[in-house]
């Protein structure tokens, strides 16, 4: 049996067990003063009254005898189910392979990490993001668009190709060329909070920035620093040899993503037994124009492994010229504007080649760095 069944059990004899022992002390206590109050008696009874103060050492020593015992056996099991833990952990740990699609780790290495409660309740900020930060959230209410972490990070950050996080232990802390700084996992976070989620930083000393950082980092078990493993962030999608569409992609929405999206783009909320909501992909409640999801490279990537629901990299169910498409329809739509845009990549040579506003380094219009065709930006730079 396990111990964590039985133990609280034997807890609750032994606390019994002591209180009945410290209830005869008290009594047998209360009468040896009540004799002692009468020297005639104590004179008559002194025999007694000896063995009843050995009797009370005896009951005395039993009593931290009793505890003593109970804590051994305590420490024993805990020694004995954290020696078991840390032999069954060791053999989960996966071995990297630049070779292989990385995956999460298993989950018992979460339930049994030292840092346990605290990834799990990063966990659940990233899945549930709206209850602690959404209109009647229970930490910081109204600070958020209508959106969670997971829509943009999916399967809790986990998915191959789904935009994950399992590069985010393993490469931060680095210089971004978007601040043109070096940037913490903290800092990162914020970004999301900023940009997709279109609200106010966290405090990077609180609990629930603590969380989100112990979940991500968990998610990187086993990824040697320095290493971006195959299958995380977003797979890339080959250039087309024209500008996206949007046109093309109003029909594309319609007929794949308006089911769950709506026609008007704004979502639909999640059913009491569902286990998925449906964010909205445009207006006042989506992500803001700073966020990554609105460079049309990142959009259309996201859209080809992930989208319509059930897709995934190893099954698309869209073409390539559809997900561009479809990505520009949807990036076209009007959503808050970008907070960052005078500050966003201080140096202009390294803005990407689909980043949607200027001043560039080059002489190419703002929208064919939204749109494309992106070929001619790229070989622009790639010539120096």
């Amino acid at each position: 049996m396990n111990s964590a069944n039985y133990f609280p059990a034997i807890w609750l004899v032994i606390v019994a067990i002591v209180v009945g022992i410290m209830a005869i002390l008290a009594a047998t206590s209360y009468f040896r003063r009540a004799i002692g109050n009468d020297p005639l008696v104590q004179s008559q009874f002194h025999r007694q009254i000896l063995r009843l103060q050995q009797m009370r050492w005896v009951l005395s020593l039993l009593a931290l005898a009793i505890m003593g015992i109970g804590l051994i056996a305590w420490y024993l099991a805990a020694s004995k189910k954290e020696t078991a833990d840390a032999k069954v952990r060791a053999g989960l740990f996966r071995q990297y392979d630049r070779a292989k699609i990385w995956e999460a780790p298993d989950p018992y290495l979460a339930e049994t990490d030292k840092q346990a409660d605290l990834i799990a309740y990063g966990r659940n900020l990233v899945t549930h993001t709206q209850d602690y930060f959404g209109e009647n959230g229970l930490v910081r209410p109204a600070s958020i668009n209508g959106m969670n972490f997971q829509n943009c990070h999916l399967d809790a950050g986990s998915k191959p190709y789904g935009n994950n996080y399992f590069a985010v232990a393993s490469t931060y802390p680095k210089v971004r060329a978007r601040s043109g700084a070096l940037e913490t996992t903290s800092k990162r976070i914020n970004d999301c909070f900023e940009r997709s989620l279109n609200g106010e930083a966290l405090d990077t000393t609180s609990r629930e920035m603590r969380a989100i950082v112990a979940y991500m980092q968990w998610l990187g078990t086993g990824i040697p620093l320095g290493e971006k493993p195959l299958g995380s962030g977003l797979a890339e999608v080959p250039f087309l040899n024209r500008p996206a569409d949007p046109v093309k992609g109003l029909k594309i929405y319609a007929e794949k993503c308006a089911s769950c999206h709506g026609t008007s783009g704004q979502g639909l909320p999640m059913g009491a037994d569902s286990p998925r909501d449906y964010p909205p992909l445009w207006g006042d409640k989506s992500y803001n124009q700073a966020a990554g999801l609105f460079r049309m490279s990142r959009f259309a990537a996201y859209v080809k492994s992930n989208m319509p629901f059930g897709a995934s990299y190893q099954n698309p169910q869209l073409s390539d010229e559809e997900s561009w498409d479809v990505a520009a329809y949807i990036n076209s739509q009007p959503r808050p504007e970008n907070p960052f845009v005078q500050t966003d990549w201080p140096n202009k040579l390294k803005k990407p080649f689909d980043h949607p506003f200027g001043p560039y380094a080059d002489t190419f219009p703002e929208f064919q760095h939204k749109y494309g065709p992106f070929e001619p930006i790229v070989s622009f730079y790639k010539k120096g």
